[in-house]
């Protein structure tokens, strides 16, 4: 895709943006900056201000304090159609009477673009999105997957330099929303100077695409990193239990050691009490004697002997294809394990052993885990 207008809007800006409604606040102080080309996933449940976000960066809600920047521009008092920017919704919303072409010069059209100039946007906009087959068929015609693509080439058409997608695969099933996953990160591949703002709510989505995930909570930015930092290694306990699975366990640390690692670096490491046992973990800089919570991923954790044993009863299986999913009791806490290729599938009642390496191990400063029993479900 060609033309200087991606160079000229491309990033964003939310300089402590809050906005509210009533006296209640959605969206409290966001700083955040989405760089150019960059695709920045804003995840969180509903209710955590990251639609409020993409809406204030649309022109669509207007901030009771701070200020909007798209590239340089403070565009905060612009109205939408003034911004350059393109967006694609959930429900597609494409016009029934207008066959594809129309719908994707629809906007074109409306910035008075050359008429001469419309039908190679269109068809540049629709090839990106392998659709250009689909130029004279109506929206009944399509499946939903095909409406989708035609929704976001008609985004793409006006050539943008800021994208903005509003959970724009939850009314796709499974199979589509995969599908046009792989789609998504081909354009991303393919327009590298357009910055995306993705919201969702959907972990696999945030993980797949994002260049950077903010994660959002009771209407204020709780994190921000690469979807691998954030995974591997996350600061808090709701990033953990929002950013892939986890078990959260309730833990004391009783003593730490610093050691020269591999690389020259100092790493801290210690011991922590979950339930009477004793854990060999890394305790990063929480302080002996202190209270945490120990995340570890389901995939992480063995079934036998080994490092850090966790022994516990089995209260549910869960088959899902490649794995096994077992939810183990352990003196009153829920422990997870996705393990795969089962050959004998264990029963509930029975006795097992459980184990996961120091390594696959973070700590976090204690706060309130999400859900019940120490570990965060899903």
């Amino acid at each position: 895709m060609t033309g200087g207008a991606a160079a000229v809007r491309s990033g964003i800006r939310f300089d402590r943006v809050s906005v509210a409604y009533g006296g209640n606040t959605v969206l409290d102080r966001l700083d955040l900056t989405v760089e150019p080309g960059e695709v920045m996933a804003l995840l969180g449940p509903s209710g955590s201000g990251k639609t409020t976000a993409l809406r204030a960066v649309a022109g669509f809600v207007q901030p009771a304090s701070g200020r909007v920047y798209l590239g340089d521009r403070d565009v905060t008092g612009l109205p939408p159609h003034k911004r350059g920017i393109g967006m694609v919704v959930q429900q597609y919303a494409l016009f029934p009477h207008m066959r594809v072409q129309d719908n994707v010069a629809f906007g074109l059209k409306a910035r008075k673009v050359a008429k001469a100039e419309i039908p190679e946007r269109v068809a540049e906009a629709l090839e990106l999105v392998g659709m250009a087959a689909y130029a004279t068929r109506y929206p009944r015609e399509l499946s939903g997957g095909q409406q989708q693509r035609v929704a976001i080439a008609r985004a793409l058409a006006i050539r943008p330099g800021v994208l903005l997608l509003d959970e724009p695969l939850s009314a796709l099933d499974a199979q589509l929303r995969s599908g046009m996953l792989a789609e998504l990160a081909r354009l991303h591949r393919e327009l590298p100077d357009v910055s995306i703002l993705y919201v969702t709510h959907d972990q696999v989505e945030a993980l797949t695409l994002a260049d950077r995930i903010a994660v959002m909570d009771k209407a204020r930015l709780q994190d921000c990193g690469t979807p691998q930092d954030l995974y591997r290694r996350p600061r808090t306990e709701f990033t953990a239990s929002f950013v892939g699975n986890a078990n959260l366990l309730p833990v004391t640390v009783a003593d730490t050691t610093d050691t020269t690692g591999t690389t020259g670096t100092t790493d801290t490491t210690g011991t922590v009490d979950f339930a009477g046992r004793a854990l060999d973990v890394p305790t990063g800089d929480v302080a002996g004697g202190a209270t945490a919570t120990l995340c570890v991923r389901p995939h992480l954790v063995g079934l036998g002997d080994g490092p850090n044993a966790l022994s516990g009863t089995i209260t549910e299986v869960q088959w899902r294809g490649s794995t096994h999913r077992l939810y183990v009791d352990v003196d009153g806490h829920r422990v997870k394990a996705d393990l795969r290729e089962l050959r004998e599938t264990p029963a509930l009642g029975d006795k097992v052993t459980l184990h996961f390496a120091a390594e696959d191990a973070v700590l976090l400063p204690a706060g309130t885990a999400p859900g019940a029993g120490g570990e965060a479900d899903g």
